[in-house]
């Protein structure tokens, strides 16, 4: 399959299934604190009993987020690509409470060097 076509598979799959959820990053300290945030589709599943080892802990989430270029921009917000690489700094808002990003796969939804969604690793 080709990116195009993967990306449009994960489109069909998010529209059914999915939700948005907002990707934000703080950048500054004290009073300079300042946000940027994203939208973007995802899928928001906990972790099945027996995927939870290692860093994983019971109440963790997986989310597949969806790096759509076509997605729309809302009014103040960014285009998630530009807030790639995501990192454990980062946070997501998911039907309006604010959980912390543990870890992020970058590579398992990526089809020939184009990144088609991130599979994360959230926690709160």
């Amino acid at each position: 399959m080709t990116p195009d076509q993967v990306l449009a598979s994960h489109r069909r799959m998010l529209a059914a299934v999915g939700e948005p959820v907002i990707v934000r990053r703080y950048s500054g300290t004290g009073a300079a604190r300042s946000s940027i945030e994203a939208v973007a589709q995802a899928r928001v599943m906990g972790y099945q009993p027996k995927e939870i080892v290692g860093a994983v802990q019971q109440g963790d989430r997986k989310v597949i987020l969806l790096n759509d270029p076509a997605a729309v921009v809302p009014s103040g917000k960014v285009a998630l690509a530009t807030m790639l690489p995501l990192t454990s700094d980062d946070s997501l808002v998911i039907r309006g409470a604010a959980v912390a990003v543990q870890g992020v796969d970058d590579s398992t939804r990526r089809i020939g060097g184009v990144l088609v969604a991130l599979e994360l690793q959230v926690r709160g």
